[in-house]
């Protein structure tokens, strides 16, 4: 290549690298400790813009939380949901509707699902702008909790 076609270049992708990473959503990190582990979602926080994305889910339809790349569970320990066992490692999670108001949480490992979890839906009187997963310990139960708009989806677990 001329010496003055790899400066061309080299210009032209500094010029549009932050451009691309511009247009990126912010990352999550949602982090829990119960059994003296820590228990971490990793995502992408798209944000609504108006619309209402949650509303807007087909039914059946898997969506997966979040944008830009997969939000990822990794947890050292094995997590109880009701009667579904999660052997530790890391999962892939994904949200399915199933009804107008009922929602499931599917973890993927190896593009299989390894689990599906029921989720409680809530209507919160305050709207989210960014999609928002949160973990947090309470009575030593852990809580999984994802927000968007005017919605929330829940479930607990335990840890061993």
């Amino acid at each position: 290549m001329h010496p003055r076609a790899l400066v061309f270049a080299s210009a032209i992708a500094v010029a549009i690298v932050p451009a691309v990473h511009a247009q990126m959503n912010p990352r999550g990190e949602a982090r829990v400790t119960l059994a003296g582990k820590p228990i971490v979602i990793d995502y992408c926080r798209p944000a609504l813009q108006g619309r209402d994305m949650l509303g807007k889910a087909e039914m059946g339809q898997k969506w997966r939380m979040g944008a830009d790349s997969a939000t990822t569970l990794k947890t050292p320990v094995t997590l109880t949901f009701g009667k579904t066992v999660v052997a530790p490692g890391d999962y892939v999670l994904k949200a399915k509707k199933t009804s107008d108001t009922e929602w499931m949480l599917k973890l993927e490992k190896d593009d299989k699902v390894a689990a599906e979890i029921p989720l409680k839906a809530s209507t919160l009187e305050a709207s989210v702008e960014l999609f928002t997963i949160d973990l947090s310990e309470e009575k030593g139960a852990g809580v999984f909790t994802m927000s968007w708009g005017n919605r929330a989806l829940s479930t607990t677990f335990t840890a061993k």
